[in-house]
């Protein structure tokens, strides 16, 4: 999500949808002004994201099972306990309340349909020995378990030409997250998000309600914590970025330094995804627009 791909609500947005004006006014009342101001400090240091105004019913309606089950009075207090070096732990607690991995398989599609229909037949020209593709803010796996199915796919529809060895980095800012994805098992609630019954068949080996992804599949992608407010220089050169539905909780100053650093670890003419609402002409000159199937995917200028 940095921190959290796909997620949908530290807006607010798609939040909530069950709370009125009067339990919002509610909620709110329990956070003062000034610990919400300090709160929005610390979650935009930590993470990057920036919480909006009178966003306190949604710090509120996150926190709360968290400062229940350790029996903090209020978010005064637990910021307090977070300052302290042993409040690590907590600070990530606090972060993974607050940043929902809402995501589903082979979001808006057209990434996943450019990207087998018009990428990976360009670098297969190029006859390279490792095709290198990161999905950042990858939440519970889903998009780079996407990603690898679309080469495989490829693999079966084009024999003619070689695609070598694919290498999917998958990153994200919670570690608790990225564990389930490591585990690669899914219920049938996310099953049902965006996954055809084709698919599931031929890249899952199903248990009960649940499915696991096929080990050829697991064995291209590899996770890592990561934070995009980090350096990510060391990550190396990929030929494709995905970094979606990410950058829109971000300040516009961050989003200038990230956009700014993932030119510098894309391959000459790579090709970078973003969401379908965000844009990169206000924050960064270094790429060109192409359309591609319905989306628009942006290579970087040579």
């Amino acid at each position: 999500m940095y921190a959290f791909s796909r997620t949908v609500s530290i807006t607010g947005r798609g939040c909530l949808p069950w709370a009125n004006a009067a339990e919002s006014a509610a909620m709110s009342a329990d956070i003062n002004p000034q610990e919400y101001a300090a709160f929005r400090d610390f979650l935009e240091h930590v993470s990057g994201i920036v919480l909006g105004e009178n966003k306190q019913y949604l710090v509120n309606s996150r926190l709360r099972s968290l400062l229940g089950e350790l029996g903090i009075k209020s978010v005064g207090e637990l910021l307090g306990m977070m300052d302290r070096s042993s409040g690590v732990q907590l600070r990530q607690r606090v972060i993974d309340a607050m940043t929902t991995h809402e995501t589903l398989w082979f979001r808006d599609q057209y990434p996943f349909e450019a990207l087998k229909r018009m990428i990976l037949p360009e670098l297969t020209k190029a006859d390279l020995p490792t095709l290198r593709i990161w999905s950042a803010a990858c939440a519970s796996g889903q998009e780079p378990y996407s990603i690898s199915m679309i080469c495989e796919e490829f693999r079966l529809e084009y024999p003619r030409r070689p695609l070598g060895t694919v290498q999917i980095l998958a990153t994200d800012i919670s570690p608790t997250i990225l564990q389930l994805a490591r585990e690669g098992v899914y219920d049938s609630i996310a099953l049902g998000r965006g996954l055809t019954q084709d698919r599931r068949e031929r890249f899952f080996i199903t248990e009960n309600d649940k499915a696991k992804i096929k080990p050829a599949m697991m064995r291209q992608v590899t996770f890592r914590e990561l934070n995009l407010m980090q350096p990510f220089k060391s990550l190396g050169k990929f030929h494709v970025i995905f970094c979606r539905n990410v950058m829109i909780y971000f300040s516009d100053q961050l989003k200038v330094d990230i956009l700014g650093r993932i030119a510098e670890v894309l391959e000459p003419n790579g090709y970078l995804f973003l969401g379908g609402s965000e844009s990169i002409t206000r924050y960064c000159d270094r790429f060109e627009v192409s359309r591609a199937h319905g989306g628009m995917v942006f290579r970087l200028k040579s």
